[in-house]
Protein backbone atom coordinates (compact mmCIF):
# COMPACT_ATOMS: atom_id res chain seq x y z
CA UNK A 1 0.00 0.00 0.00
CA UNK A 2 1.37 3.41 -0.92
CA UNK A 3 2.09 6.12 1.62
CA UNK A 4 -0.53 8.43 0.11
CA UNK A 5 -3.21 5.76 0.58
CA UNK A 6 -2.18 5.28 4.22
CA UNK A 7 -2.53 9.00 4.84
CA UNK A 8 -6.01 8.97 3.28
CA UNK A 9 -7.07 6.09 5.51
CA UNK A 10 -5.80 7.94 8.59
CA UNK A 11 -7.76 11.03 7.64
CA UNK A 12 -10.90 8.99 7.06
CA UNK A 13 -10.59 7.17 10.40
CA UNK A 14 -9.76 10.32 12.35
CA UNK A 15 -12.43 11.28 14.85
CA UNK A 16 -13.89 14.69 14.12
CA UNK A 17 -13.71 17.09 17.00
CA UNK A 18 -16.56 19.41 17.87
CA UNK A 19 -16.38 23.10 18.71
CA UNK A 20 -16.70 22.23 22.38
CA UNK A 21 -13.56 20.12 22.10
CA UNK A 22 -11.62 23.02 20.57
CA UNK A 23 -12.88 25.39 23.27
CA UNK A 24 -11.80 22.89 25.90
CA UNK A 25 -8.33 22.62 24.34
CA UNK A 26 -7.98 26.40 24.20
CA UNK A 27 -8.97 26.81 27.85
CA UNK A 28 -6.56 24.06 28.92
CA UNK A 29 -3.81 25.64 26.84
CA UNK A 30 -4.35 29.04 28.45
CA UNK A 31 -4.38 27.58 31.96
CA UNK A 32 -1.23 25.53 31.35
CA UNK A 33 0.52 28.54 29.81
CA UNK A 34 -0.28 30.65 32.88
CA UNK A 35 0.94 27.89 35.20
CA UNK A 36 4.13 27.55 33.15
CA UNK A 37 4.77 31.29 33.42
CA UNK A 38 4.16 31.19 37.16
CA UNK A 39 6.83 28.49 37.47
CA UNK A 40 9.32 29.76 34.88
CA UNK A 41 9.32 33.50 35.64
CA UNK A 42 10.84 33.23 39.16
CA UNK A 43 13.68 31.19 37.69
CA UNK A 44 14.11 33.72 34.89
CA UNK A 45 14.06 36.59 37.38
CA UNK A 46 16.81 34.98 39.44
CA UNK A 47 18.98 34.71 36.33
CA UNK A 48 18.53 38.35 35.23
CA UNK A 49 18.85 39.63 38.81
CA UNK A 50 22.14 37.78 39.25
CA UNK A 51 23.69 39.73 36.35
CA UNK A 52 22.05 43.10 37.10
CA UNK A 53 23.27 46.02 39.14
CA UNK A 54 22.52 45.46 42.83
CA UNK A 55 20.99 48.93 43.28
CA UNK A 56 18.56 48.31 40.40
CA UNK A 57 17.55 44.98 41.91
CA UNK A 58 17.03 46.52 45.36
CA UNK A 59 14.91 49.34 43.87
CA UNK A 60 12.73 46.82 42.02
CA UNK A 61 13.66 48.08 38.54
CA UNK A 62 14.59 44.62 37.25
CA UNK A 63 11.56 42.88 35.74
CA UNK A 64 12.01 41.76 32.15
CA UNK A 65 15.70 42.18 31.30
CA UNK A 66 18.95 42.79 33.21
CA UNK A 67 19.90 46.39 33.98
CA UNK A 68 23.52 47.58 34.01
CA UNK A 69 24.97 44.16 33.23
CA UNK A 70 27.52 42.99 35.79
CA UNK A 71 29.07 39.69 36.84
CA UNK A 72 30.50 40.90 40.14
CA UNK A 73 28.40 38.41 42.11
CA UNK A 74 29.86 35.47 40.20
CA UNK A 75 33.36 36.89 40.55
CA UNK A 76 32.90 37.18 44.30
CA UNK A 77 31.73 33.59 44.56
CA UNK A 78 34.28 31.98 42.27
CA UNK A 79 37.20 33.96 43.70
CA UNK A 80 36.40 32.51 47.12
CA UNK A 81 38.33 29.31 47.83
CA UNK A 82 35.74 28.24 50.38
CA UNK A 83 33.12 28.07 47.63
CA UNK A 84 35.20 25.68 45.53
CA UNK A 85 36.01 23.58 48.59
CA UNK A 86 32.31 23.55 49.50
CA UNK A 87 31.42 22.49 45.97
CA UNK A 88 33.82 19.55 46.18
CA UNK A 89 32.55 18.59 49.64
CA UNK A 90 28.92 18.74 48.53
CA UNK A 91 29.62 16.60 45.46
CA UNK A 92 31.33 14.02 47.66
CA UNK A 93 28.54 14.04 50.26
CA UNK A 94 25.87 13.82 47.56
CA UNK A 95 27.44 10.98 45.59
CA UNK A 96 28.52 8.86 48.56
CA UNK A 97 25.42 9.64 50.60
CA UNK A 98 23.04 8.82 47.75
CA UNK A 99 24.80 5.51 47.10
CA UNK A 100 24.53 4.69 50.80
CA UNK A 101 20.84 5.66 50.93
CA UNK A 102 19.86 3.70 47.83
CA UNK A 103 21.88 0.68 48.94
CA UNK A 104 19.75 0.55 52.10
CA UNK A 105 16.37 1.61 50.70
CA UNK A 106 16.03 -0.69 47.67
CA UNK A 107 16.81 -3.97 49.50
CA UNK A 108 14.56 -2.89 52.40
CA UNK A 109 11.67 -2.18 50.03
CA UNK A 110 12.16 -5.53 48.27
CA UNK A 111 12.34 -7.46 51.55
CA UNK A 112 9.14 -5.85 52.90
CA UNK A 113 7.32 -6.64 49.65
CA UNK A 114 7.82 -10.38 50.29
CA UNK A 115 5.02 -11.83 52.39
CA UNK A 116 7.23 -14.66 53.64
CA UNK A 117 9.61 -12.22 55.40
CA UNK A 118 9.72 -13.18 59.13
CA UNK A 119 8.12 -10.59 61.43
CA UNK A 120 7.12 -8.55 58.37
CA UNK A 121 4.09 -6.92 59.98
CA UNK A 122 5.99 -6.07 63.14
CA UNK A 123 8.82 -4.46 61.16
CA UNK A 124 6.34 -2.43 59.11
CA UNK A 125 4.55 -1.29 62.26
CA UNK A 126 7.81 -0.15 63.83
CA UNK A 127 8.76 1.73 60.67
CA UNK A 128 5.38 3.44 60.50
CA UNK A 129 5.72 4.59 64.11
CA UNK A 130 8.94 6.41 63.23
CA UNK A 131 7.04 8.37 60.56
CA UNK A 132 4.78 9.93 63.21
CA UNK A 133 6.92 9.99 66.35
CA UNK A 134 10.56 10.97 66.78
CA UNK A 135 12.92 11.31 69.70
CA UNK A 136 13.89 14.85 68.78
CA UNK A 137 17.16 16.57 68.02
CA UNK A 138 18.88 16.22 71.40
CA UNK A 139 18.60 12.38 71.63
CA UNK A 140 19.76 12.23 67.99
CA UNK A 141 22.87 14.28 68.79
CA UNK A 142 23.55 12.15 71.90
CA UNK A 143 23.29 8.98 69.80
CA UNK A 144 25.63 10.36 67.14
CA UNK A 145 28.10 11.45 69.83
CA UNK A 146 28.09 7.93 71.31
CA UNK A 147 28.77 6.53 67.83
CA UNK A 148 31.70 8.89 67.28
CA UNK A 149 29.91 10.86 64.58
CA UNK A 150 29.78 14.22 66.37
CA UNK A 151 32.17 16.70 64.71
CA UNK A 152 32.71 14.00 62.09
CA UNK A 153 31.93 14.80 58.41
CA UNK A 154 30.78 11.19 57.95
CA UNK A 155 27.48 12.23 59.58
CA UNK A 156 26.73 14.24 56.42
CA UNK A 157 26.93 11.00 54.42
CA UNK A 158 25.34 8.35 56.63
CA UNK A 159 23.04 10.55 58.74
CA UNK A 160 19.40 9.78 57.98
CA UNK A 161 20.41 6.77 55.91
CA UNK A 162 16.86 5.59 55.20
CA UNK A 163 13.62 7.43 54.53
CA UNK A 164 10.70 5.27 55.66
CA UNK A 165 8.44 6.92 53.10
CA UNK A 166 10.86 5.95 50.32
CA UNK A 167 11.08 2.39 51.65
CA UNK A 168 7.30 2.01 51.44
CA UNK A 169 7.31 3.54 47.97
CA UNK A 170 9.83 0.90 46.86
CA UNK A 171 7.77 -1.80 48.57
CA UNK A 172 4.67 -0.80 46.64
CA UNK A 173 6.65 -0.66 43.40
CA UNK A 174 7.96 -4.20 43.81
CA UNK A 175 4.53 -5.54 44.72
CA UNK A 176 3.07 -4.05 41.53
CA UNK A 177 5.85 -4.69 39.02
CA UNK A 178 7.49 -8.03 39.80
CA UNK A 179 5.57 -10.89 38.11
CA UNK A 180 5.11 -13.96 40.27
CA UNK A 181 5.83 -16.16 37.25
CA UNK A 182 9.37 -14.77 36.96
CA UNK A 183 10.10 -15.51 40.62
CA UNK A 184 8.64 -19.00 40.34
CA UNK A 185 10.74 -19.70 37.25
CA UNK A 186 13.86 -18.50 39.04
CA UNK A 187 13.05 -20.69 42.04
CA UNK A 188 12.60 -23.72 39.78
CA UNK A 189 16.00 -22.99 38.20
CA UNK A 190 17.55 -23.03 41.67
CA UNK A 191 18.27 -19.31 42.03
CA UNK A 192 18.64 -18.13 45.60
CA UNK A 193 17.36 -14.90 47.12
CA UNK A 194 20.61 -13.02 46.53
CA UNK A 195 20.84 -14.01 42.85
CA UNK A 196 17.16 -13.24 42.27
CA UNK A 197 17.62 -9.77 43.74
CA UNK A 198 20.74 -8.85 41.76
CA UNK A 199 19.96 -10.60 38.45
CA UNK A 200 16.18 -10.14 38.20
CA UNK A 201 14.93 -7.45 40.57
CA UNK A 202 17.50 -4.69 40.10
CA UNK A 203 17.11 -4.57 36.28
CA UNK A 204 13.33 -4.30 36.72
CA UNK A 205 13.72 -1.61 39.38
CA UNK A 206 15.65 0.90 37.24
CA UNK A 207 12.79 3.44 37.32
CA UNK A 208 12.29 3.40 41.10
CA UNK A 209 16.07 3.47 41.63
CA UNK A 210 16.27 6.59 39.47
CA UNK A 211 13.56 8.26 41.54
CA UNK A 212 15.32 7.33 44.80
CA UNK A 213 18.58 8.74 43.43
CA UNK A 214 16.86 12.03 42.65
CA UNK A 215 15.10 12.27 46.03
CA UNK A 216 18.20 11.48 48.08
CA UNK A 217 20.58 13.52 45.91
CA UNK A 218 18.43 16.64 46.26
CA UNK A 219 18.28 16.11 50.02
CA UNK A 220 22.05 15.82 50.34
CA UNK A 221 22.70 18.71 47.96
CA UNK A 222 20.42 21.09 49.88
CA UNK A 223 21.59 20.04 53.33
CA UNK A 224 23.35 22.83 55.20
CA UNK A 225 22.05 22.79 58.78
CA UNK A 226 23.68 19.49 59.82
CA UNK A 227 27.15 21.03 59.51
CA UNK A 228 26.12 23.56 62.17
CA UNK A 229 24.29 21.08 64.38
CA UNK A 230 27.18 18.63 64.55
CA UNK A 231 29.85 21.35 64.73
CA UNK A 232 31.72 20.15 61.65
CA UNK A 233 35.08 21.74 60.90
CA UNK A 234 34.78 24.60 58.39
CA UNK A 235 37.08 22.84 55.92
CA UNK A 236 34.39 20.17 55.55
CA UNK A 237 31.46 22.55 55.11
CA UNK A 238 29.14 21.74 52.18
CA UNK A 239 28.42 24.42 49.59
CA UNK A 240 25.08 25.47 51.07
CA UNK A 241 26.66 26.06 54.49
CA UNK A 242 29.46 28.10 52.94
CA UNK A 243 27.00 30.29 51.04
CA UNK A 244 24.83 30.72 54.13
CA UNK A 245 27.88 31.88 56.05
CA UNK A 246 28.78 34.35 53.29
CA UNK A 247 25.28 35.84 53.34
CA UNK A 248 25.28 36.17 57.13
CA UNK A 249 28.70 37.83 57.11
CA UNK A 250 27.43 40.58 54.79
CA UNK A 251 24.66 41.80 57.09
CA UNK A 252 26.62 43.46 59.89
CA UNK A 253 27.99 46.98 60.14
CA UNK A 254 26.83 50.58 60.23
CA UNK A 255 26.02 53.43 57.82
CA UNK A 256 27.58 53.18 54.37
CA UNK A 257 29.11 49.84 55.32
CA UNK A 258 25.63 48.36 55.74
CA UNK A 259 24.51 49.69 52.34
CA UNK A 260 27.56 48.23 50.62
CA UNK A 261 27.10 44.93 52.41
CA UNK A 262 23.43 44.85 51.34
CA UNK A 263 24.54 45.34 47.73
CA UNK A 264 26.99 42.49 48.07
CA UNK A 265 24.41 40.28 49.80
CA UNK A 266 21.93 40.94 46.98
CA UNK A 267 24.47 39.92 44.35
CA UNK A 268 25.57 36.84 46.24
CA UNK A 269 21.98 35.81 47.01
CA UNK A 270 20.92 35.44 43.39
CA UNK A 271 24.20 34.13 42.03
CA UNK A 272 24.45 31.52 44.79
CA UNK A 273 20.97 30.22 43.94
CA UNK A 274 22.05 29.60 40.36
CA UNK A 275 25.41 28.11 41.33
CA UNK A 276 23.82 25.84 43.95
CA UNK A 277 20.85 24.62 41.87
CA UNK A 278 22.50 24.17 38.47
CA UNK A 279 23.76 20.59 39.09
CA UNK A 280 20.28 19.45 40.21
CA UNK A 281 18.71 21.11 37.15
CA UNK A 282 21.17 19.16 35.01
CA UNK A 283 20.45 15.90 36.86
CA UNK A 284 16.66 16.06 36.66
CA UNK A 285 16.25 15.76 32.84
CA UNK A 286 18.38 12.62 32.92
CA UNK A 287 16.00 10.97 35.40
CA UNK A 288 12.73 12.57 34.30
CA UNK A 289 11.80 9.74 31.90
CA UNK A 290 11.73 7.32 34.86
CA UNK A 291 10.15 9.75 37.29
CA UNK A 292 6.48 9.27 36.36
CA UNK A 293 6.63 5.49 36.33
CA UNK A 294 8.67 5.23 39.50
CA UNK A 295 6.56 7.62 41.57
CA UNK A 296 3.09 6.75 40.27
CA UNK A 297 3.55 2.98 40.26
CA UNK A 298 5.44 3.06 43.52
CA UNK A 299 3.06 5.39 45.32
CA UNK A 300 0.83 4.35 48.20
CA UNK A 301 -2.42 2.62 47.22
Amino acid sequence: MEISELKKLKKQNKIKESKKDYIYYVICGVILTILALVVIYPLYYIVIASISNADSVMKGDVWIYPIKLTFSGYQTLFNNEDVWRGYFNTLAYTVLGTIFNVALTIPAGWALSRKYLPFRKLIMALLIITMFFGGGLVPYIILCRSLGLYQNPLILIIGGGVSVYNVFMCKSFFESNVPKEVLEAAEIDGAGEVRVFFDLILPIASSIISVMVLFYAVGHWNNYIDAYIFNIDKSFYPLQTVINGMLNSTTTGEGEVVIEQMRMATQIKFTSIIVATLPILILYPMIEKHFGQGVLVGSFK
